[in-house]
């Protein structure tokens, strides 16, 4: 019976300048496959350089007796630390889990704060509108289960990034509450159903728990109207057609916002 500690994580280090180029994990022989490895990726054109010189790449185990998932997570932290000099294709299992490269002058959250950023869609139609949702202080998803659950999570504190499909990014404030069933949320002691709503139909099916729309509420700090709506096309900037989306990985699309609404996440954090 195999042991569940026979894995290892191995790198790769060209001895014409002892300079490391390709981290790994494996078991067995697996450390000496990519000696006879073919293709045109960086790591095959460096090793069949180092061969031309008729010499062979230093192959050293700097981590052994792991686990499957230990040996994942000790590759990706190398990877991490110096993935910009590596020849490895992909940065790691986990690289989700580590700090973008290059960010280390920035606030980043989950890294430098714990508050999450989360882009919401607006999704106007029938049942909501954005000059509804400025107006009083919310951002909304219902009508079927699948949409009001992922506003779910979201706490008091996070800071929430509207966006209006075909348009842009449109606003950007803190969580203050929710979400909560349309029918108890109220604003200025009000609800909403009291207040002139440009789409009442919002409250179509609020006694229905499932269907019913739930309304997070906003204390906004900037927003534009949609005709204003920030955005850059051709720029990678981060989109998604669903009701919510983290952006703490989207390290270019948070410069973005922080420019164009003139704000900078750190300091709303506590607000």
């Amino acid at each position: 019976m195999r042991s569940n500690r026979e894995y290892y994580v191995y790198v790769y280090i060209d001895p014409r300048n002892n300079e490391e180029f390709y981290y790994g994990k494996g078991r067995g022989n697996r450390k000496y496959a990519h000696l006879v490895a073919q293709g045109d990726s960086e790591k095959v054109k460096r090793i069949k350089a180092i061969q031309k010189e008729g010499e062979r790449p230093k192959i050293k185990v700097i981590a052994t007796d792991l686990t499957a998932e230990q040996a994942l997570l000790v590759e990706s932290a190398f990877l991490w630390k110096l993935g910009k000099n590596l020849t490895n294709a992909v940065a790691g299992a986990y690289a989700r889990n580590f700090r973008p490269q290059n960010t280390l002058h920035k606030e980043l959250p989950r890294f430098d704060f714990n508050q999450a950023i989360h882009l919401i869609n607006v999704g106007e139609g029938r049942h909501r509108c954005w000059e509804d949702c400025v107006r009083f202080d919310f951002l909304s998803a219902g009508q079927q289960r699948k949409y009001s659950e992922q506003l779910e999570g979201l706490q008091p504190g996070d800071i929430a990034i509207a966006y209006l499909n075909g348009h842009g990014y449109v606003g950007v404030g803190i969580v203050e509450e929710g979400p909560i069933r349309i029918r108890d949320f109220r604003w200025r002691g009000k609800t909403l159903r009291q207040c002139p709503l440009k789409h009442p139909d919002i409250y179509d099916n609020s006694e229905d728990e499932d269907r019913s729309e739930y309304p997070v509420r906003i204390k906004w700090k900037k927003t534009v109207t949609a005709d204003r709506a920030k955005w850059a096309p051709r720029k990678g900037l981060f989109t998604t057609r669903l009701v919510r989306a983290s952006l703490a990985h989207q390290t270019k699309t948070l410069r973005f916002l922080e420019s164009e609404f003139d704000v900078r996440f750190k300091d709303m954090i506590g607000e």
